[in-house]
């Protein structure tokens, strides 16, 4: 048995046990090569990682995990459950440093800067790195106040009793702010006439754009998304799918993703993750997809186990 370690829907952590030979027990035998993982971009990597390892207490949940991920783009990570993939979004921005069990080797930097310093800021950090979970987990609060809470926590906007008496209030401002991160969410258009409302109202898709919008509003430069879309309708489905390739033009969008279809349609580059925590293969979709080197990559994405 192996252990598995899921985050919910508000950002708690559970784990499950699952069987390694019910979850690969077609998997071919193969000796992963280096170039397999070697990925040319231009420009400077946003994120880059580097002989990254995880353990939950004894179990290798990560081995040696080297990859870097190209600004302003989509990455998709793939691979059977339990192989490591929602792991490895985690250790982008710390999240598994809320997991008792959990012990982080190796090097993680963002635009240069390793995270894993013991100088680094976690707030700033999360602000920098945000995080959309697989199930929406909008605050039971106005529609309103939950894209403006983050900028209000964090001091960007000033308001309340205080600031009015001190002439200082940011109303405006965070008028415009809101409609514009629901805008970017593609939902200003289906509430902007209830911006007072509670967001548990809101339909799945919508909640789950509410809270990208929520993740935009404290101006992060990557996205983290774990399985977005999974709880969610097809018409509810195209609609993240759409908003994720618009995103992708102003932010670097990593994303966990069951549906190869899906990656397979939105996706600049995969990351393909198999057995044991191990990243077998990494490169533009259309050759990850159409040409993969690795047979037990084809074999995934063919259906062969997984």
């Amino acid at each position: 048995m192996t252990e598995s370690v899921t985050t919910t829907t508000d950002g708690s952590i559970e784990s499950e046990q699952t069987t390694v030979d019910e979850r690969t027990s077609a998997e071919s035998e193969e000796q992963t090569k280096p170039e397999w993982r070697e990925y040319s971009f231009a420009g400077e990597p946003v994120l880059s990682v580097e002989d990254l390892n995880v353990w939950y207490g004894d179990d290798h949940a990560l081995k040696d995990i080297s990859i870097e991920i190209p600004e302003q783009s989509v990455t998709a990570l793939i691979g059977p459950s339990g192989c490591g993939k929602s792991t490895f979004l985690r250790c982008l921005n710390r999240m598994n440093d809320r997991i008792k069990e959990a012990r982080v080797e190796g090097t993680v930097e963002f635009n240069g800067q390793d995270i894993y310093a013991d100088a680094a800021n976690l707030v700033e950090l999360r602000k920098r790195v945000g995080m959309v979970f697989q199930h929406p987990n909008p605050f039971p609060k106005s529609i309103r106040e939950n894209v403006a809470y983050g900028p209000r926590k964090h001091g960007d906007l000033n308001r309340g009793l205080v600031a009015r008496l001190l002439g200082q209030d940011e109303k405006e401002a965070e008028d415009e702010l809101v409609e514009q991160c629901l805008r970017d969410a593609a939902l200003w258009e289906e509430v902007s006439d209830r911006l007072e409302d509670n967001a548990l109202g809101l339909s799945g898709g919508q909640q789950q754009r509410l809270c990208i919008a929520r993740c935009l509003a404290v101006d992060p430069e990557v996205i983290l998304m774990d399985e977005p879309a999974s709880a969610l309708d097809p018409i509810a489905t195209a609609k993240i799918e759409d908003l994720i390739e618009s995103l992708a033009e102003e932010y670097t969008v990593v994303i966990v993703t069951h549906n190869m279809q899906q990656a397979a349609r939105i996706s600049d580059q995969t990351a393909v993750f198999l057995t044991g925590g191990e990243l077998v293969e990494y490169g533009d979709t259309d050759q990850v997809f159409e040409n993969p080197q690795s047979q037990r990559v084809e074999d995934y994405i063919t259906g062969k186990f997984g």
